[in-house]
C-alpha cells in the first residue's frame, strides 16, 4: 500500500495531505528543457529533484507515471539555429541527445514518457480548435490568441492581476495586452506546420497543455517545474487546460527554487553565468550534484559559489567514510550488550541507527524534506566515526552499526545517494579531482613507489619529504599492514 505524504501546493499556498485521483497512482508532469544548448547546473536542480522525488514515491509504494517533455520548437531554438546556420529541428534533436547523455551521466532514471512538441502537432491543434469553439480563443491574420478575459480565474495560480498584465507575445492582432499566442503565423525562415488557420507553429504555453493531456489525461495529480515558470507559463497552462478540457488541470503544483549567484541573480544562459553539467561532471562524481541539490529544501533558493560542489563532495565523502568504518566492524554479541559495555558513543550509534527509518520517512513525507533527511544521515555518520575511534570498536561494534548500515542502504534506494561501493567512490574522486587539479595519477603512483623504496632503505628523511610533497598535492597516504593506500583529501 502506498504511504501517505504531505506536499506544499503552490496553488493553495498550503501544505496539504496528498490525495490522488486514482488510489495508489500518481500522474506527474514536469516541464522539461527547451533544447537549444547544453544542460547547465541550474537545469540540473529540477532534473535531479524530480528524479529523486519519483524514486522516493516508488520506494514508498506509489505507481508513478512520470512525464517530462522536450520543447523542441521555440523562439530560442530558432534564433540559435539561425546563428549556427543549422536546421532548427536538427539542432533540437542534437541537444536532446546531449540532454540524455547528461541525464545518464547524472544517474537519472528515464521518465515513463518524454513527448516532444514536434511530434505533438495534432494534439496541439486539436486543443486550439477546441478553445476557439468554446469561445476562449480567436484567430487573426493566421495567428490564434487565447482570450484571457474569457477565463475568470486567470491569475489565481501566480496572484497576478489581469488588468496589469501584458504578454510577451507580439501585439499584432491581439484584442487585449494580456492575451497570449496559441498559434503563430509563419514567418520567413522559421519551421512551420499546416493548420486550419494557416501555416505556422504553436505558442510555448499550449505545448505543455496538449502534451500533458495526451499523456496523462485531462487532470493530473502533480505538475512540477521551477518557480520561474509560475508566471506566465504555468498560469497560461491552467487557463488553456481548464477551458479546453472543462476540468481541473493539476491538483497540486510543485515548484522548486532556483540556483542563485552571490549577487542574488538566478543562473541562466541569458545572464552569461552558467556552468554546464558536462563541465561539472568532469570534476566531480555525479552523486556530488545530487547531494548538493538535496541538502536544501526544494522550495528554497539554492546559493551557488565556487566552493559549492567542493563542499558537497566533502559531505558525501564523510558519508562514504562512515559507511566504510561501519562495514569494517565485526562481532556477534547482542547490540544492546555491546552498547552498554562500550558506553555513550556506542549507544548513540545504536539509537540513531534503530530510529533512522522512522525519522527519515517523517522528514521525506513532510513535503519531501530532503534537507532534514540528509541532516539525519550526517548526524549518523558523525556518530559512527566517533564510535569507530573507540578501542575494540572494530572487533565488537558490528551489531551496533548493523541498523546504521541499513540506514545508508535506505538512502541509496530512496534518494539515489551512496549507491557506489567505497572503492568505486574513491576511484571516481581520484579520476575527477586529480584531473581538475592538473595532476597525473601516474605521477602520484611514482611518488608512492619512491616513498616505499625510501622506507625500505630506512631513509626516513626522504620518505617524509615525499609524504609532504604528496600532502601539498592534496594526497593522503595510509600505511596499512597489507600495503599502502592513497586518497585525495577533500
Amino acid at each position: 500500500m502506498a504511504a501517505p505524504f504531505k506536499i506544499y501546493n503552490t496553488r493553495t499556498r498550503k501544505l496539504e495531505d496528498f490525495e490522488p485521483i486514482e488510489a495508489g497512482k500518481i500522474r506527474l508532469y514536469a516541464c522539461g528543457n527547451t533544447v537549444y544548448d547544453h544542460c547547465h547546473i541550474g537545469h540540473a536542480r529540477g532534473m535531479i529533484l524530480f528524479d529523486s522525488f519519483v524514486r522516493y514515491l516508488r520506494h514508498r509504494g506509489w505507481d508513478v507515471d512520470f512525464v517530462r517533455n522536450f520543447t523542441d520548437v521555440d523562439d530560442k531554438i530558432i534564433n540559435r539555429a539561425n546563428e549556427l546556420g543549422e536546421d532548427p529541428l536538427a539542432l533540437s534533436a542534437r541537444f536532446i541527445d546531449e540532454y540524455h547523455a547528461d541525464a545518464t551521466a547524472m544517474g537519472l532514471e528515464t521518465p515513463t514518457q518524454e513527448p516532444k512538441v514536434s511530434e505533438s502537432m495534432d494534439d496541439i491543434q486539436g486543443m486550439i480548435a477546441s478553445l476557439i469553439e468554446k469561445g476562449n480563443a480567436y484567430q487573426n491574420e493566421g495567428s490564434v490568441w487565447f482570450d484571457v478575459g474569457s477565463f475568470s480565474e486567470y491569475g489565481s495560480l501566480s496572484g497576478q492581476k489581469v488588468d496589469e498584465l501584458r504578454s510577451a507575445d507580439e501585439a499584432s492582432g491581439k484584442r487585449s495586452p494580456a492575451d497570449f499566442a496559441l498559434w503563430k503565423a509563419v514567418k520567413p525562415g522559421e519551421p512551420a506546420w499546416p493548420s486550419p488557420w494557416g501555416e505556422g507553429r504553436p505558442g510555448w504555453h499550449i505545448e505543455c497543455s496538449a502534451m500533458a493531456k495526451a499523456t496523462l489525461g485531462d487532470t493530473i495529480d502533480i505538475h512540477g517545474g521551477g518557480l520561474d515558470l509560475v508566471f506566465p507559463h504555468h498560469e497560461n497552462e491552467v487557463a488553456q487546460s481548464v477551458c479546453g478540457n472543462k476540468a481541473d488541470y493539476a491538483r497540486v503544483w510543485m515548484h522548486h527554487g532556483l540556483l542563485t549567484m552571490a549577487s542574488g541573480q538566478k543562473m541562466g544562459k541569458s545572464f552569461g553565468n552558467v556552468i554546464n553539467v558536462k563541465v561539472a561532471l568532469e570534476a566531480f562524481p555525479a552523486e556530488t550534484l545530487r547531494l548538493y541539490y538535496l541538502q536544501n529544501q526544494y522550495r528554497s533558493p539554492l546559493p551557488w559559489g565556487d566552493e559549492a560542489l567542493s563542499e558537497a563532495l566533502g559531505m558525501l565523502s564523510r558519508l562514504y567514510e562512515a559507511r566504510e568504518v561501519a562495514e569494517a566492524m565485526k562481532g556477534e554479541e547482542p547490540a544492546e550488550n555491546v552498547a552498554k559495555s562500550m558506553g555513550k558513543d556506542a549507544q548513540t550509534v545504536l539509537d540513531l541507527g534503530e530510529s533512522f527509518s522512522e525519522r527519515f520517512y517523517a522528514a521525506m513525507d513532510q513535503d519531501f524534506n530532503t534537507a532534514l533527511a540528509i541532516a539525519h544521515l550526517m548526524e549518523l555518520s558523525r556518530a559512527i566515526n566517533r564510535f569507530g575511534n573507540l578501542k575494540k570498536a572494530n572487533k565488537r561494534g558490528g551489531p551496533v552499526v548493523a541498523a546504521a548500515l541499513k540506514a545508508f542502504s535506505l538512502a541509496a534506494d530512496s534518494m539515489g545517494l551512496m549507491r557506489m561501493t567505497t572503492e568505486e567512490f574513491h576511484a571516481q574522486v581520484k579520476e575527477k579531482r586529480l584531473a581538475a587539479m592538473g595532476i597525473d595519477p601516474a605521477d602520484v603512483e611514482k611518488l608512492i613507489e619512491d616513498r616505499g623504496t625510501a622506507r625500505a632503505e630506512k631513509n626516513w628523511d626522504r620518505a617524509d619529504e615525499i609524504r609532504k610533497e604528496l600532502e601539498a598535492k592534496s594526497i593522503m597516504v595510509m600505511d596499512q599492514a597489507d600495503g599502502v593506500q592513497w586518497r585525495v583529501k577533500l
